[in-house]
């Protein structure tokens, strides 16, 4: 049997590895994961739904690829959506889904934008994806009374110490868990993950 990207991600040893992965899944990412029912997104999206007092406030889609994420925060009336991702391959298709404000290639090495009233980072840390450092940027770049919606997918839970990192943050008050829970990631692959919701104090 033939690997998928999906297997392929999971095996890659470096962030160099997953970014030639990314640019060469690009065309393909939508249908492979539609066909594993992926349910992350619109999870996310629900999730941070649920919080939102202001439906046109400006929304950082980070780590967007093809923007599947962008359309689940459109869908859930969101409006001022900004894609940032690291792969131009996966931007191409993001932008050509006309859910974006702006579209910009990521570059690694520098900061976060700051300033937005939330931070999606929908599948985009943790095995096969970013480290868990990215978190500590994401939450460094948000204002108080900011958002960040994220998810840990079992094979990033089954490493105790991305929980443990998130909890040490509520632990010292430098954010509010205002959203957790765990359901559906990839359903046909009997793959779960856990959303988060969580607001600078």
């Amino acid at each position: 049997m033939q690997d998928t990207y999906l297997d392929k991600i999971y095996d890659a040893p470096d962030q160099e590895a997953k970014q030639n992965i990314y640019a060469e899944w690009s065309k393909s990412y939508d249908a492979e994961l539609t066909s594993s029912g992926y349910a992350t997104p619109a999870r996310c999206a629900k999730a941070l739904h649920q919080v939102a007092t202001d439906f046109g406030m400006p929304v950082l889609d980070l780590g967007c690829g093809t923007g599947l994420s962008g359309e689940a925060l459109k869908a859930e009336g969101f409006t001022t959506i900004d894609g940032l991702d690291p792969s131009a391959e996966m931007l191409a298709e993001a932008k050509a889904k006309g859910v974006y404000r702006n579209v910009e290639v990521m570059d690694t090495n520098a900061p976060l934008p700051a300033g937005y009233a939330a931070i999606a980072a929908i599948g985009v840390v943790g095995s096969g994806a970013a480290p868990l450092s990215l978190l500590d940027e994401i939450i460094a770049a948000l204002i108080p009374g900011a958002k960040t919606v994220f998810s840990f997918n079992d094979h990033t839970l089954e490493d105790p110490a991305y929980a443990a990192h998130v909890q040490r943050y509520i632990d010292d008050g430098v954010v509010r868990e205002l959203f957790r829970e765990h359901g559906p990631h990839l359903p046909a692959e009997g793959i779960g993950a856990t959303v988060y919701v969580l607001e600078k104090t």
